[in-house]
């Protein structure tokens, strides 16, 4: 058993990053009001609690008292956390049912977890079988992180995503099986060089000491008013997977293949027309059109969308 001083400075940690948790809870979540309300009903804090004793009993081989109380925090929280997991400061789970962080996980500084997250592994082998989430990480609502790599600093994962290959920092991870959406990185997690020098130089810019050699070269010409290619949409993460400007991926597949079909009764359409000329009891048979209205699926954006096609 630890030596009471060794106890009395723990508590005084325990203390410490107690605090800095309840902070980091009004930093991210507007729905906190006081300390009082997020202790008592945050049930992503009871877990991270109850964590940190587990684990202390862990590292000092109380290990059948440490997987008692985690088992406990599972039932009263929903969340499982396997005692032997290291986690960092200023660590938050949102709403927190169905989160699951394995016994190989490591977790940095100032990490998000959002409900329905699993730090997961896909080796049955002992040794390091689950992911590091680095400083800053966001790992979207229901999303899976599977094996022993690393998601970079302020990383982000984006909901439902499933994600078996390793992270660079900044980058987003989207869609099953995950792909990468970054300004700096290519799908394949390859570096843009352009747009690195770029981002330096913007910093640069930032602290004041870009000079005369760094600035780079205008070529583009003096009216050339085009709109950056970059825009919120590519951009912006958002935690439970909803763009307000994308479409049903259905809907949107549907409206492509109506479009294609629409051009093609066009196209009919004429050749009806050079047909008649030759044989005028041709243009007696006619065919049953597809129209837009006919999908309930497709949204009425669509519609106008097609009708200013067509005209």
């Amino acid at each position: 058993m630890p030596s009471p001083s060794t106890l009395l400075k723990s508590l005084k940690t325990f203390k410490k990053d107690l605090k800095e948790d309840i902070d980091a809870v009004f930093k991210r979540d507007p729905a906190a009001r006081n300390s009082l309300e997020v202790i008592l009903t945050y049930p992503g804090i009871h877990a991270l609690i109850l964590h940190r004793g587990a684990h202390y009993l862990w590292n000092h081989e109380q290990k059948l008292a440490a997987r008692v109380i985690s088992y406990g925090s599972r039932i009263v929280t929903g969340i499982e956390i396997h005692p032997a997991a290291r986690i960092g400061k200023r660590f938050f789970i949102d709403h927190g049912v169905g989160v699951v962080i394995g016994e190989t996980a490591e977790i940095g500084d100032d990490v998000t977890l959002y409900h329905g997250v699993t730090l997961g592994g896909v080796s049955q082998n002992n040794g390091k079988r689950h992911p590091t989430l680095e400083d800053g990480v966001t790992v979207g609502a229901g999303a899976k992180v599977l094996g022993p790599f690393a998601v970079g600093k302020n990383a982000k994962i984006g909901s439902n995503a499933v994600v078996v290959k390793p992270v660079p920092a900044n980058a987003t991870m989207v869609g099953s099986a995950a792909r990468m959406i970054s300004e700096y990185h290519d799908e394949k997690g390859n570096p843009i060089v352009a747009k690195i020098n770029d981002s330096k130089q913007q910093e640069k810019a930032a602290k004041g000491t870009i000079t005369d050699k760094d600035e780079p070269k205008k070529t583009e010409q003096a009216g050339d008013d085009k709109p950056s290619t970059t825009s919120a949409r590519d951009t912006t993460f958002q935690a439970y997977g909803i763009d307000p400007y994308s479409q049903d991926p259905v809907a949107e597949a549907f409206a492509k293949m109506l479009e294609h079909i629409q051009q093609s009764e066009t196209r009919l359409d004429q050749m009806q027309q050079a047909m008649c000329k030759l044989d005028p009891e041709f243009c007696q048979k006619q065919y049953d059109k597809l129209c837009l209205e006919d999908i309930d699926v497709i949204d009425q954006s669509d519609l106008d969308q097609a009708d200013t096609a067509e005209k």
